[in-house]
Protein backbone atom coordinates (compact mmCIF):
# COMPACT_ATOMS: atom_id res chain seq x y z
CA UNK A 1 0.00 0.00 0.00
CA UNK A 2 1.20 3.44 -0.72
CA UNK A 3 0.33 6.65 0.33
CA UNK A 4 -2.26 7.58 -1.86
CA UNK A 5 -3.85 4.29 -1.37
CA UNK A 6 -3.79 5.27 2.02
CA UNK A 7 -4.98 8.38 2.05
CA UNK A 8 -7.76 7.63 -0.13
CA UNK A 9 -9.15 4.69 1.81
CA UNK A 10 -9.39 7.07 4.79
CA UNK A 11 -10.71 9.78 3.15
CA UNK A 12 -13.74 7.52 1.96
CA UNK A 13 -14.29 6.39 5.34
CA UNK A 14 -14.87 10.11 6.08
CA UNK A 15 -17.15 10.22 3.38
CA UNK A 16 -15.34 13.28 2.16
CA UNK A 17 -15.03 12.72 -1.61
CA UNK A 18 -13.55 16.03 -2.06
CA UNK A 19 -10.36 15.26 -4.63
CA UNK A 20 -8.59 18.54 -3.94
CA UNK A 21 -8.41 17.61 -0.24
CA UNK A 22 -7.34 14.67 -1.14
CA UNK A 23 -4.16 15.52 -3.49
CA UNK A 24 -3.73 18.01 -0.69
CA UNK A 25 -3.53 15.37 1.88
CA UNK A 26 -1.36 13.04 0.06
CA UNK A 27 1.31 16.10 -0.81
CA UNK A 28 1.50 17.47 2.53
CA UNK A 29 2.32 13.43 3.96
CA UNK A 30 4.87 13.06 0.78
CA UNK A 31 6.64 16.25 1.70
CA UNK A 32 6.95 15.91 5.08
CA UNK A 33 8.02 11.70 5.04
CA UNK A 34 10.89 10.75 7.24
CA UNK A 35 13.74 8.32 5.47
CA UNK A 36 12.46 4.76 5.58
CA UNK A 37 9.16 5.61 7.21
CA UNK A 38 6.47 3.63 5.08
CA UNK A 39 2.36 3.83 5.24
CA UNK A 40 1.09 1.35 7.86
CA UNK A 41 -2.76 2.13 8.57
CA UNK A 42 -5.44 5.03 7.94
CA UNK A 43 -8.59 5.49 9.35
CA UNK A 44 -10.89 8.61 9.44
CA UNK A 45 -11.71 10.73 12.73
CA UNK A 46 -12.41 14.04 14.43
CA UNK A 47 -10.38 16.15 16.15
CA UNK A 48 -12.14 17.72 19.20
CA UNK A 49 -11.19 21.62 17.82
CA UNK A 50 -12.95 20.61 14.54
CA UNK A 51 -16.46 19.25 13.29
CA UNK A 52 -15.67 17.92 10.13
CA UNK A 53 -13.82 14.50 10.29
CA UNK A 54 -10.22 14.06 9.09
CA UNK A 55 -7.39 11.31 8.13
CA UNK A 56 -5.93 9.41 10.81
CA UNK A 57 -2.32 7.87 9.23
CA UNK A 58 -0.34 5.60 10.96
CA UNK A 59 3.44 5.18 9.67
CA UNK A 60 6.71 2.78 10.79
CA UNK A 61 7.53 5.94 12.92
CA UNK A 62 4.44 8.13 13.63
CA UNK A 63 1.15 9.15 13.48
CA UNK A 64 -0.25 11.79 11.72
CA UNK A 65 -3.46 13.96 11.86
CA UNK A 66 -4.56 15.69 8.18
CA UNK A 67 -7.27 18.02 8.03
CA UNK A 68 -7.85 19.88 5.01
CA UNK A 69 -5.03 20.38 3.23
CA UNK A 70 -3.71 21.89 7.08
CA UNK A 71 0.31 20.36 7.82
CA UNK A 72 -0.28 17.06 9.58
CA UNK A 73 -0.28 17.14 12.94
CA UNK A 74 2.80 14.30 14.18
CA UNK A 75 2.95 12.63 17.12
CA UNK A 76 6.14 10.03 17.31
CA UNK A 77 5.44 6.39 18.25
CA UNK A 78 8.65 6.12 20.13
CA UNK A 79 6.36 8.40 22.40
CA UNK A 80 3.64 6.88 22.04
CA UNK A 81 2.84 5.27 26.14
CA UNK A 82 -0.67 4.26 25.68
CA UNK A 83 -3.55 4.23 23.36
CA UNK A 84 -7.31 3.71 24.42
CA UNK A 85 -10.63 3.72 22.79
CA UNK A 86 -13.69 4.24 24.26
CA UNK A 87 -17.76 5.02 23.38
CA UNK A 88 -19.86 8.04 23.95
CA UNK A 89 -23.45 8.21 22.51
CA UNK A 90 -22.06 12.07 21.69
CA UNK A 91 -19.04 11.33 20.42
CA UNK A 92 -19.10 7.68 18.89
CA UNK A 93 -15.79 5.63 19.25
CA UNK A 94 -12.96 7.96 20.81
CA UNK A 95 -9.38 7.20 20.63
CA UNK A 96 -7.46 8.54 23.38
CA UNK A 97 -3.19 8.89 22.62
CA UNK A 98 -1.24 9.33 25.39
CA UNK A 99 2.65 10.43 24.80
CA UNK A 100 5.79 11.72 26.08
CA UNK A 101 4.80 14.73 23.73
CA UNK A 102 1.01 15.66 24.99
CA UNK A 103 -2.65 13.84 25.22
CA UNK A 104 -4.19 13.31 21.95
CA UNK A 105 -7.94 12.71 21.48
CA UNK A 106 -9.50 12.12 18.26
CA UNK A 107 -13.29 11.76 18.53
CA UNK A 108 -15.90 9.55 16.15
CA UNK A 109 -13.21 7.37 15.14
CA UNK A 110 -13.78 4.57 12.12
CA UNK A 111 -12.45 1.20 13.32
CA UNK A 112 -10.88 2.61 16.60
CA UNK A 113 -10.44 -0.39 18.45
CA UNK A 114 -8.50 -2.17 15.14
CA UNK A 115 -6.73 0.80 14.53
CA UNK A 116 -5.68 1.54 18.29
CA UNK A 117 -4.05 -2.17 18.32
CA UNK A 118 -2.42 -1.54 15.28
CA UNK A 119 -1.23 1.78 16.75
CA UNK A 120 -0.31 0.04 19.84
CA UNK A 121 1.71 -2.74 18.49
CA UNK A 122 3.82 0.07 15.98
CA UNK A 123 4.33 2.02 18.86
CA UNK A 124 6.13 -0.81 20.77
CA UNK A 125 7.81 -1.84 17.86
CA UNK A 126 9.28 1.63 18.13
CA UNK A 127 10.04 1.66 21.32
CA UNK A 128 12.04 -1.48 20.98
CA UNK A 129 14.17 -0.92 17.95
CA UNK A 130 17.45 -0.43 17.78
CA UNK A 131 18.26 3.23 16.14
CA UNK A 132 18.10 2.92 12.47
CA UNK A 133 21.20 3.29 10.41
CA UNK A 134 20.84 6.20 7.61
CA UNK A 135 19.50 5.28 4.52
CA UNK A 136 22.05 4.84 2.19
CA UNK A 137 22.03 7.73 -0.56
CA UNK A 138 19.93 6.71 -3.63
CA UNK A 139 22.03 6.60 -6.56
CA UNK A 140 22.10 8.50 -9.54
CA UNK A 141 19.83 7.35 -11.64
CA UNK A 142 17.41 7.14 -8.94
CA UNK A 143 18.06 10.73 -8.08
CA UNK A 144 17.33 11.48 -11.36
CA UNK A 145 13.71 9.38 -11.23
CA UNK A 146 13.20 10.99 -8.17
CA UNK A 147 13.69 14.65 -9.35
CA UNK A 148 12.11 14.14 -12.91
CA UNK A 149 8.90 13.15 -10.55
CA UNK A 150 8.92 16.34 -8.71
CA UNK A 151 9.71 18.02 -11.82
CA UNK A 152 5.84 16.81 -13.59
CA UNK A 153 4.27 17.23 -10.22
CA UNK A 154 5.69 21.04 -10.65
CA UNK A 155 4.21 21.42 -14.42
CA UNK A 156 0.94 19.48 -13.94
CA UNK A 157 0.73 21.85 -11.06
CA UNK A 158 0.10 18.90 -8.27
CA UNK A 159 3.15 21.26 -6.69
CA UNK A 160 3.79 24.70 -5.64
CA UNK A 161 7.03 26.25 -6.70
CA UNK A 162 8.01 26.11 -2.67
CA UNK A 163 6.68 23.08 -2.33
CA UNK A 164 8.37 21.34 -5.70
CA UNK A 165 11.74 23.84 -3.55
CA UNK A 166 11.64 22.08 -0.27
CA UNK A 167 11.50 18.59 -1.75
CA UNK A 168 14.41 19.11 -4.21
CA UNK A 169 16.43 20.32 -1.35
CA UNK A 170 15.23 17.45 0.62
CA UNK A 171 16.45 14.87 -2.19
CA UNK A 172 19.68 16.37 -2.41
CA UNK A 173 20.47 16.76 1.11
Amino acid sequence: MDWTDLIDTAFRVAGNSNQANRAEAVRAVEASVIGGEEPVASTAGRHPDHFRKGVLVLTTHRLLFLKDGKPPVPVPLAAVTDATVTRTKLNGEVLTVVALTGFHRFEDVAKAEVFAERLREAARLARTAPPRAPEPAPSGEQLLDRLERLAALRTSGALTDEEFTRAKRRLLG
